[in-house]
């Protein structure tokens, strides 16, 4: 009997020590944590486009080198704060923004994401006119004028991010991941094409690829656009970051339109990443997004 109440009383003795033993760690952790304070703060904010009134956050770095706004890909996409904060960890202040209709933001979102409605021309520009109203509202927080501000963004933003550059001059570059050069319909026959196939590449020719780009009917009807009529006519710098083995966007096809864009002068450039899909600013591999990130400081 003795002996189970030694053990019994040793087994609390264990318990407390190890309780102890955590509260220490995390009392360890938080002191660890208080003293390295972010490298930005955050602020909430509200601003009007059209009419509605959108929401979302500010990142401001203590040095900032430059600034962006987040432009959204398709979908119902709230804003972008783990974008946000790699971007504000390296000088980058930031605006993120539920998209309209979504989260705390006011008006109507356009679905399906691929659809008529999602695609036409007037929602793509409804979004830019948005992005643009965003830039505004970014510089008014930037204490220092002439820090430059950018538009940054993916995938269906690389149809928006142009519109909303034309639109507003205080835009003075672009950074595009996976960024169609090609019409929204084409794009639309390539992606039909596809099918979501992983193995799309390993069983499919580039020639089979631009025969359907060119060729496939329409599912859909709409107001189509072109970025390149937009593109024509900047004269800031861009960047279009692309994946080799991207199934929604063919990617040679359009880095052929970004070379005759370089062409007539067009400061664009591009980099490819051959293991990559269409998710380039998100993959495993760290080198698209620290590539974005120098080139936005040295504009």
């Amino acid at each position: 009997m003795k002996n189970k109440t030694v053990i019994l009383k040793h087994k609390l003795r264990v318990k407390k020590t190890y309780r102890y033993s955590i509260l220490l760690l995390l009392l360890v952790l938080t002191n660890y944590v208080s003293a390295f304070p972010p490298n930005f703060t955050t602020k909430e904010i509200k601003f009007v486009s059209e009419g509605v009134s959108l929401s979302g956050t500010v990142f401001t770095p203590k040095n900032i080198e430059a600034a962006v706004v987040i432009v959204h890909g398709s979908g119902q996409e709230k804003r972008m704060t783990d974008f946000a904060t790699t971007l504000a960890n390296n000088g980058i202040a930031v605006l993120t923004y539920d998209k309209r209709g979504v989260g705390e933001s006011e008006g109507v979102y356009a679905g399906p994401e691929v659809g008529t409605n999602n695609v036409d021309f007037s929602n793509l520009n409804l979004l830019s006119l948005d992005a643009s109203a965003a830039v505004n509202t970014l510089s008014k927080s930037l204490s220092n004028n002439k820090v430059p501000i950018g538009l940054i963004g993916g995938s269906q933003a690389g149809w928006i991010i142009p519109l909303a550059a034309e639109k507003n001059k205080k835009v003075k570059f672009m950074t595009i991941f996976s960024g169609a050069l090609i019409t929204v319909k084409e794009q639309l026959r390539f992606q039909f094409y596809t099918n979501g196939d992983k193995k799309f590449w390993d069983t499919h020719s580039e020639e089979e690829a631009r025969k359907h780009v060119f060729n496939d009917p329409n599912k859909y009807e709409f107001i189509d656009t072109n970025p390149n009529d937009v593109l024509s006519k900047l004269s800031i710098p861009g960047i279009w970051i692309f994946g080799g083995k991207d199934i929604q966007v063919p990617v040679k096809l359009s880095i052929e339109y970004l070379d005759k864009l370089k062409s007539t002068g067009k400061h664009y450039e591009y980099k490819l990443f051959p293991n990559l899909g269409h998710n380039t600013a998100f993959s495993n591999d760290e080198e698209p997004m620290k590539d974005v990130i120098n080139w936005i400081k040295r504009q």
